[in-house]
C-alpha cells in the first residue's frame, strides 16, 4: 500500500492551516474594528467560499493560476514556476476552502473577548502588540485552536477545488480524497475502503481533540470561578 496520500494530505493540510492561523486571526482582528456596512461586506466576500461549492472555487483558481491565466502566466514567464497540477497546487484550493472556517470562528471568539481587559492592559503603559499576543489571544484560545482543529480536518477531506488545481498522478499529487474517487473508478474497491478508514480515523482523532479543547477549557473556567465564589 503506497502511503504518499497521506502524506501528501497531511503536508498540504498542515501548511494551509499554518497559513489560515495567521492570515484568519488577521482578519478577524481588523475587520471587527471596521465601520458596520465596510465589515458586512468583507464578511460577504471572505465568507463565500464556505458556501461555493468546491468546484467552483477550483474552476476560479484555474482561471486565476493557470499557465494561460494572467496571474498563472506572469508565475510561469517570470519564474519559471507552474501554479496548477503539482503537489503544493493544493494548498491553493485548500487554503481558500478552509479560510473562512478560521475566520469566522476567530471573529466570533474575539467579539466574546472583555475589551476591559485590553484598555486595562493600555493603562498600565503596555503595547497593543503585547495586548494582542499576550491577553487577547490566550483569552480566546479555545477559538482559535478549535477553529485550527477544524480547519486542519476540513482540509485533509478536500476534494472538488483540489481536483481541478492539482490532479491526480501517483506518487506526485494525489491525496486521500483523489485516491480513494480513482479506485473507486477503477473498481478497486477493497483498496479505497481502507483508504476510506484510514480517513475515518483522523478524522475521529481530530474530532476528538477539538471535544478535549473544550472539555479541559470548560473545567478550567469552572474552577476559576469555584475560586472566586
Amino acid at each position: 500500500m503506497d502511503w504518499f496520500p497521506l502524506w501528501n494530505s497531511l503536508r498540504v493540510a498542515a501548511i494551509s492551516t499554518v497559513i489560515i492561523f495567521f492570515a484568519g486571526v488577521f482578519a478577524a482582528y481588523y475587520i471587527a474594528r471596521l465601520p458596520r456596512l465596510v465589515k458586512g461586506v468583507l464578511d460577504v466576500v471572505l465568507t463565500l467560499p464556505l458556501v461555493l461549492p468546491p468546484t467552483v472555487i477550483g474552476y476560479l483558481l484555474l482561471r486565476l493560476l493557470g499557465p494561460k491565466r494572467v496571474v498563472g502566466a506572469w508565475v510561469l514567464e517570470t519564474f519559471g514556476i507552474k501554479l496548477v497540477m503539482t503537489w503544493w497546487s493544493a494548498i491553493f484550493s485548500t487554503t481558500v476552502v478552509i479560510f473562512p472556517l478560521m475566520y469566522r470562528t476567530v471573529r466570533g471568539a474575539f467579539e466574546a473577548f472583555d475589551e476591559t481587559l485590553a484598555y486595562s492592559g493600555q493603562t498600565l503603559g503596555l503595547s497593543n502588540t503585547y495586548i494582542f499576543w499576550r491577553i487577547r489571544m490566550p483569552c480566546c484560545r479555545q477559538g482559535v485552536l478549535a477553529g485550527m482543529v477544524l480547519s486542519f480536518a476540513r482540509a485533509l477531506g478536500e476534494y472538488g477545488a483540489t481536483s481541478m488545481i492539482a490532479g491526480y498522478t501517483p506518487g506526485r499529487t494525489a491525496t486521500i480524497s483523489t485516491t480513494v474517487y480513482q479506485l473507486w473508478q477503477t473498481n478497486n474497491d477493497a483498496l479505497a475502503m481502507k483508504w476510506v478508514l484510514v480517513n475515518l480515523a483522523i478524522s475521529a482523532v481530530v474530532l476528538l481533540t477539538v471535544n478535549m479543547l473544550e472539555r479541559r477549557d470548560f473545567l478550567v473556567e469552572g474552577g476559576r470561578r469555584r475560586r472566586r465564589a
